[in-house]
């Protein structure tokens, strides 16, 4: 065996091991805190590729995800960013911080709840983030509590800004699915929708540009 095929078998049972740890930690979170996570496996590196497209390349940009969970996003987010880029995370769950914080040392993560995302801005010295990614499940969050985090992260995006979130495709036809919608078509002059079909269920991703607030 040759040291290259040796350095990549090791690498391969590396990442097997992290993808375990992974979905053994966001299990974990789900079983104890089901309405915080929202999913039922963690996003796929379709997903991830799909969000990674709105991220900046080039300059020194900031971009920050609400809810990173596990990071499945943080790794395509990542892979995008340029050399001195800003990679924020902001996450509730405890274990999933700290797991975040073990598994990512590249990605600076703040246990904090997204409600609170003017504040944590302030405190993070970040006034116009380039990108906000969201994780969060918009659709399990009651009216007022979906536009009271919508309105922060439309507040702190600059002109050039843009937002993304994921649902699941069935869960925007829910109660809370056609608020979260009609809530980002009246916050945002475009909402681009764009559908991963290679999970299970489908995700479906806004993109939406221009706030209007």
């Amino acid at each position: 065996m040759t040291r290259s095929t040796a350095s990549r078998l090791a690498e391969a049972a590396q990442s097997a091991v992290g993808r375990l740890d992974e979905y053994r930690t966001f299990l974990h979170s789900a079983l104890l805190h089901p309405r915080e996570v929202g999913a039922a496996t963690p996003t796929t590196s379709a997903v991830a590729a799909t969000v990674g497209q709105v991220v900046p390349t080039t300059g020194a940009p900031v971009v920050v995800e609400l809810g990173p969970g596990t990071g499945s996003l943080s790794d395509g987010i990542h892979a995008r960013l340029p050399e001195g880029a800003r990679h924020v995370g902001i996450e509730l769950g405890g274990e999933l911080v700290e797991h975040l914080r073990t598994r990512k040392p590249w990605l600076e993560v703040v246990h904090g709840d997204a409600g609170d995302l003017s504040a944590l801005l302030d405190k993070l010295h970040i006034d116009a983030p380039d990108a906000i990614i969201s994780s969060i499940p918009w659709s399990l969050l009651p009216p007022d509590a979906q536009e009271h985090t919508l309105r922060q992260a439309a507040e702190a995006l600059p002109p050039h800004g843009v937002f993304t979130a994921l649902t699941y495709l069935p869960a925007e036809r829910s109660a809370g699915g056609r608020h979260f919608r009609e809530l980002l078509e009246s916050t945002f002059d475009e909402v681009l929708t764009t559908t991963t079909w290679r999970c299970v269920p489908p995700i479906l991703h806004y993109i939406c540009r221009r706030p209007l607030v």
